[in-house]
């Protein structure tokens, strides 16, 4: 237990070596791959989202690929192909930049929603089809999707099914005005991401993520996250609720959140603090909402304020 928390901070801590000021997005980061998930940054241009893609991939020194998403992408380019090679007279497999531990899909809502598709197995499923043919990804598995906002010129809204895949998706926000002088010193010589160095194995990866799969749940927070999941279809201003897959979400999530606190048993904190990011994105608001100006994250934080917590949870 102890092994699986430090190996979280160290990560978190070696993170916090690039991005100044962002502990806990580094910190969602490190929760969201503890749980197998999969990360949506969601900000303004220059702000760091690829910056922080970069730093988590270099921290665990896994094979790592970037795909930088283009209008003219295809989904050949993710996914790979199959051409006929004369010398053994048949077709064979060519990888796409798909195969690798962790995928930075960067600025993924500028593509094409064909391309984007091509996602979906690859990240439910770990594995990707190719004419029949089923290909499995390497484990650890991955993918941190940077996009730009929808109201910037080029972007195309991501589909709901893929919205539906991330485990979490964060806001960076901009730097104060000492943390954006911090900046400008460490960026001053050279990109410190040069210097990064990894300090998790694979193996300590793999083992993290079999014991965050074995933190308790107590039956009644299972239910407390059930509930919240539910008030997200009933809510007035909500025209399309979570789904299952977001409660199973919440579920990995909070366990992931444990370990990183070092236990193996789930709170209600851990559930309540991760609701936010694990459930807005997957919120389709009514139009009359979007009017008044109200967001999935208000949506979300007002229904957590209205669940009764379990207060006789078994740990």
């Amino acid at each position: 237990m102890s092994d699986s928390k430090n190996i979280m901070k160290k990560i978190v801590d070696n993170m916090s070596k690039i991005i100044v000021g962002k502990e806990m997005a580094c910190k969602l980061m490190v929760i969201a791959l503890a749980a197998e998930g999969h990360i949506l940054l969601e900000d303004v241009p220059g702000i760091g989202k690829t910056t922080m893609a970069y730093a988590m991939a270099k921290s665990v020194g896994l094979s790592f690929n970037r795909i930088q998403f283009t209008p003219d992408i295809l989904p050949s380019d993710i996914t790979g192909f199959t051409v006929f090679n004369p010398k053994i007279n048949d077709f064979e497999y060519r990888s796409g930049n798909i195969m690798s531990n962790i995928i930075l899909a960067d600025e993924i809502n500028r593509t094409s929603p064909k391309t984007q598709a091509s996602m979906l197995e690859a990240m439910e499923e770990k594995q990707v089809t190719v004419d029949g043919k089923t290909y499995k990804l390497p484990k650890p598995f991955m993918v941190i999707a940077t996009q730009n906002p929808v109201e910037y010129m080029g972007t195309y809204p991501l589909p709901e099914a893929q919205l539906d895949r991330f485990l979490m998706k964060i806001s960076i926000g901009y730097p104060t005005k000492a943390e954006e002088a911090s900046i400008l010193f460490r960026f001053q010589k050279s990109n410190p991401l040069r210097q990064l160095e990894p300090v998790a194995t694979s193996d300590e990866l793999n083992e993290l993520q079999t014991f965050v799969k074995d933190v308790r749940v107590d039956e009644s927070l299972a239910s407390y996250i059930v509930d919240l999941i539910s008030a997200t279809r009933r809510h007035e201003h909500v025209a399309l609720g979570c789904s299952p897959r977001a409660s199973i979400s919440l579920f990995r999530a909070a366990q992931a959140a444990a370990a990183y606190d070092g236990r193996d048993y789930v709170v209600p904190e851990d559930i309540r603090d991760l609701a936010v990011p694990v459930l807005s994105h997957r919120l389709i608001l009514k139009q009359e909402a979007k009017i008044k100006r109200i967001t999935n994250e208000n949506i979300i934080h007002e229904i957590v304020k209205r669940q009764i917590i379990p207060v006789k949870a078994k740990v």
